[in-house]
């Protein structure tokens, strides 16, 4: 793979890092713990309160997991390993990347 496209999907990658940074500031406020005081709202309200804390770890979760999918993205970039299958070695198409410049495996391993 040429050093242009790398730099085009490095610059993507640093995007996506930076917006799932941005994304954690505004997400921040639902994790919280929740208040559970029975005199100041009601039993469905604390329930509300509470699935919306586990979605919003849920989702947090999620951002963590495309963060290490990132940085093993920029590893295979500085290994010069990045665009080749980590499960076969061939080549993943370059429109596969397109859609995401973190994938790590061409879609025939994908598939199973």
């Amino acid at each position: 793979m040429d050093e242009t496209r790398i730099a085009r999907y490095r610059a993507a990658l640093e995007t996506a890092l930076a917006e799932l940074d941005s994304d954690d500031d505004l997400g921040a406020e639902g994790q919280k713990t929740v208040d559970l005081d029975q005199q100041a709202v009601g039993r469905l309200s604390r329930m509300d309160a509470l699935q919306g804390q586990a979605m919003a770890k849920a989702t947090a979760a999620r951002r963590e997991t495309q963060r290490r999918r990132i940085a093993a993205a920029f590893e295979r970039m500085d290994e010069g390993e990045y665009g080749y299958c980590v499960d076969c070695g061939e080549e993943i198409a370059e429109k596969r990347l397109d859609l995401d410049p973190a994938v790590p495996t061409c879609i025939s391993c994908a598939r199973g």
